[in-house]
């Protein structure tokens, strides 16, 4: 699959299964998300008015986070699918925040900002389903100031047995007939785990990180490697 198919694709799940995603993340990460987000938050420590771009928000959850920790920066939520940026910006009324908080239906690989803007820039679970990660963590090192954090939370590949081989009969036969079941949606499930065959190991994205020129980078392995968490500092010379 090109890297056009790739993203006409992906984007077709994720519209189709909008309605249902905060309950499937329940089921891809074993209940688990709403802890690696706590998890990242911690290590993010935001300080108040801190600005941040949070790139395929999906339904908001991570930059809802972000936005209460900030208390009054300025916070962006990027994603290509309205629905979920629909459901999102309910979110942000329900919590009176659509004064701190915007949204923007765009494309991660081509950000619409100026260089050194945020003081994050964030991913959550979106990267390996971008056409070109590399591209995108380039947009994200972009547009955050220097000093600035680079952050992602994504699916990670689980290295020890036996977890590694439950894990992956779980990801690659069992959550694709739940997706059948719960939001009569087989195909797009099945999509999910074929995403991660491709994607770097823990040890291969810091080391992405830092090839494209951040520094600090900081790996974080989360329940037993089927997460990671990864961030990284733009230099204070502008790379």
């Amino acid at each position: 699959m090109d890297s056009k198919s790739k993203e006409q694709f992906v984007h077709s799940v994720f519209e189709s299964i909008a309605p249902k995603y905060d309950l499937m993340n329940d089921l891809l990460s074993f209940r688990r998300h709403k802890a690696w987000r706590k998890f990242t938050m911690r290590k993010m420590a935001v300080p108040k008015g801190a600005t941040a771009i949070d790139l395929c928000c999906g339904t908001c959850d991570w930059t809802i986070s972000i936005a209460k920790a900030s208390q009054n920066g300025e916070v962006i939520g990027l994603d290509f699918s309205q629905g979920m940026l629909d459901i999102g910006q309910s979110k942000i009324n329900k919590l009176e925040l659509d004064g701190q908080v915007s949204l923007l239906r765009g494309n991660a690989m081509q950000l619409p900002f100026e260089d050194n803007r945020f003081d994050y820039a964030t991913i959550g679970f979106g990267l390996r389903n971008v056409p070109d990660l590399v591209q995108v963590l380039k947009e994200m090192q972009r547009v955050v100031k220097p000093g600035g954090k680079v952050v992602c939370l994504e699916l990670s590949k689980p290295t020890w047995e036996p977890f590694k081989s439950i894990y992956y009969f779980y990801f690659q036969k069992v959550l694709p007939m739940l997706g059948k079941l719960v939001v009569k949606r087989y195909e797009q499930y099945k999509w999910l785990p074929d995403s991660l065959v491709a994607f770097p190991d823990i040890n291969r994205l810091a080391e992405i990180y830092r090839e494209i020129g951040l520094r600090h980078v900081k790996a974080y392995p989360l329940t037993g490697g089927i997460a990671a968490l990864h961030i990284g500092t733009k230099g204070t010379d502008g790379a």
